[in-house]
């Protein structure tokens, strides 16, 4: 016990003695800091008061003998003048005598000889250079003390002299730093005093903390047995081998480890939550029984235009407006514990939001509430994409009972078609033009009947994995010929990095190439087809985006379904067959039209990663595509 109260003595007067230390050594830093900086300020104001002096008064030889067209004349005749200025020579003596620091100033000519001088045995020698007083200015403070303390310097403090708009030497004064050397001893002794006092202030203090500290740990060790419920008896029979602080250690790794068991699981469930959280479509908050959010996904920041760190721990009038429809809808239902479902509101950014409220019961009391938010848009279009789905599956069905029914009997009419050409041929030789034409529609009926066939039966998919960079320059080489007759350019956005996608190459090559030959007929007049792919996510995005008239609002839910169209001579599948490649991919493609301003077609892909097979030789076979 004893040896526990010396260690936390001498660590606590440790600590002062260091604190107090370092505490003296700023003090005394700025204080030299604070005097080297006033005598600079000084010195270099002498100098200036001297070149003011000097360089303002300035002779006139215009009525002298001084030949003013030679300056090595007028050099010698102004210097004639200023050792014989008085006033200067007083301005010269005063400035040694009213500041200690000062040792002595000179004006030096152009030559480097003294003027004028403090010491008049100077006049007219050259003055032999000395170090600048910037550099004691400049000297970290271990270095100032050793210039101090060190062999008697003295350093220079200049101001250059222009006379006549022609430079003429300088005004030097002499500063020494040997004056501070007693007002620094002086403040070191006042700064050992104090650290003595201080040091020996925190031993008293230090040993009645220790006392404090020490005194209640038996009582915090009971505390502690009663939480820790059946290891307190154990603990107590070894409790004669421990002091204070040793029981209070045990039971607190006692309870750390529980607490970090505790905290194990809990962050396992919280990884687990978090991941779930961050791959969630909707928008999802869980409140507390006191309406307090405990739980947020990402999607909740932009319905509510707030990020998830402002909303956690807030209570739900601390998060909504009751301004707004979805703020009071949803106020008034925590208020009155009534639960809304699937009503919609207007969120944050103009956005429509579907809002779902209901209350988590246990034992007939509510502990809290769920609040998921989705967003109206897309769950409209996932609506939409059902319904087509459910169409084309429903005309997949009714196509393929018609296809083989309708089948065999174009079969025999054109068997025996080509029977009764034969008997007729000889008997009437005009009909064979009208069978000819009969023939001829047959036939194409039976290609449109073997094209419904085609487009319902199911695919066996040759998938791959290629860059979907290559794809679209593909798509873009075939599509050339006829952008050059419609007097279309084709523009590509190329991604920096491989877009990788596993499919069969064939089929998204032709789901591709639909919608592009779509968006050059688009621009009958010419115009620009873009053509652009990036990665978001886990999906591949590319993009097609025509300069056309657009799609008209009144027929926009109509364009994917089979033999729909607006062309003339248009057949009403490539976009329907674009749809249902997209399907079986695992993809979907939509569309944004403005009437006048263009149509953009969006498909998602969901990318392949890079370490599938195929993948690295189509990287590789990009990167060659790349430098050739």
């Amino acid at each position: 016990m004893v040896r526990r109260k010396t260690i936390i003595v001498l660590t606590i007067t440790f600590m002062v003695t260091l604190m107090v230390s370092a505490f003296s050594y700023l003090y005394i830093s700025q204080i030299l800091r604070l005097r080297i900086d006033n005598a600079d300020e000084s010195a270099t104001q002498l100098t200036r008061q001297l070149a003011y002096a000097v360089e303002n008064d300035p002779p006139d030889f215009s009525s002298t003998r001084v030949d003013t067209t030679d300056p090595l004349a007028v050099q010698r005749a102004i210097a004639e003048y200023l050792q014989t200025d008085v006033d200067l020579n007083n301005m010269l003596q005063s400035a040694r005598g009213s500041w200690i620091f000062v040792m002595d100033a000179a004006i030096i000519g152009p030559d480097g000889k003294a003027l004028l001088h403090t010491d008049a045995n100077m006049v007219g020698k050259v003055m032999p250079p000395r170090p600048d007083f910037q550099r004691v200015l400049s000297a970290r403070f271990p270095e100032q003390l050793r210039i101090i303390y060190g062999p008697p310097a003295v350093y220079d403090v200049s101001y250059d002299l222009h006379l006549r708009g022609e430079p003429f030497g300088a005004v030097r004064i002499g500063v020494s730093p040997v004056f501070l050397e007693r007002e620094i001893n002086l403040k070191i002794m006042h700064s050992l005093y104090f650290s003595i006092a201080a040091i020996f202030a925190s031993l008293f203090l230090s040993a009645g903390i220790s006392n404090l500290a020490l005194g209640p740990l038996k009582e915090i060790s009971r505390n502690l047995d009663s939480m820790a419920a059946g290891d307190s008896a154990e603990l107590a029979s070894d409790s004669s081998r421990h002091d204070e602080y040793g029981l209070v250690t045990l039971k607190i790794a006692n309870l750390g480890r529980q607490i970090r068991d505790s905290k194990e699981i809990f962050s396992a469930l919280k990884d687990n939550v978090d991941q779930l959280m961050s791959k969630l479509q909707d928008g999802l908050m869980l409140f507390t029984r006191d309406s307090r959010v405990v739980l947020v996904s990402a999607p909740v920041e932009g319905f509510l235009g707030r990020p998830r760190g402002e909303l956690l721990g807030r209570t739900v009038d601390q998060i909504l407006d009751r301004n707004s429809r979805l703020g009071a809808a949803l106020l008034d239902a925590f208020e009155r514990r009534w639960p809304l479902s699937q009503r919609e509101f207007e969120a944050a950014g103009g956005r429509r939001v579907q809002v779902s409220l209901d209350f988590v019961q246990e034992k007939n009391s509510q502990i809290g509430a769920l609040l998921i938010m989705r967003d109206a848009e897309s769950v409209r279009r996932i609506g939409d994409e059902i319904e087509m789905s459910r169409r084309l599956s429903a005309s997949g069905r009714l196509t393929r009972g018609v296809a083989h029914e309708v089948k065999n009997p174009i079969n025999a009419i054109v068997l025996h078609l080509q029977l009764l050409q034969n008997k007729l041929a000889q008997q009437e030789p005009d009909t064979r033009r009208h069978m000819d034409i009969i023939e001829s529609e047959i036939r194409r009926l039976d290609r449109v009947v073997q094209t419904l066939v085609d487009f319902t039966r199911p695919r066996n998919l040759r998938l791959e994995t290629v860059d979907f960079r290559r794809l679209l320059d593909d798509v873009a080489q075939l599509a050339a010929p006829d952008a050059e007759q419609h007097g279309v350019t084709i523009h590509r956005q190329r991604a920096d990095d491989p877009l990788l996608v596993k499919v069969d190459l064939d089929l998204m090559k032709q789901a591709l190439l639909n919608v592009v030959i779509n968006g050059v007929q688009a621009m009958p007049g010419g115009g620009t087809l873009t053509i652009a792919a990036r990665r978001e996510d886990h999906a591949v995005v590319a993009e097609v985006s025509d300069q056309g008239a657009g799609i008209p609002q009144e027929v926009q839910d109509k364009i994917f379904e089979l033999y729909y169209t607006t062309k003339k001579d248009g057949s009403g599948i490539g976009l329907a067959q674009t749809y249902q490649i997209l399907q079986w991919h695992y993809g979907s493609v939509d569309f944004q039209s403005t009437e006048g301003s263009g149509t953009t077609f969006r498909f998602h892909i969901p990318a392949a990663e890079s370490n599938e097979p195929g993948a690295s030789e189509d990287v590789a076979e990009t990167s060659s595509r790349r430098r050739a």
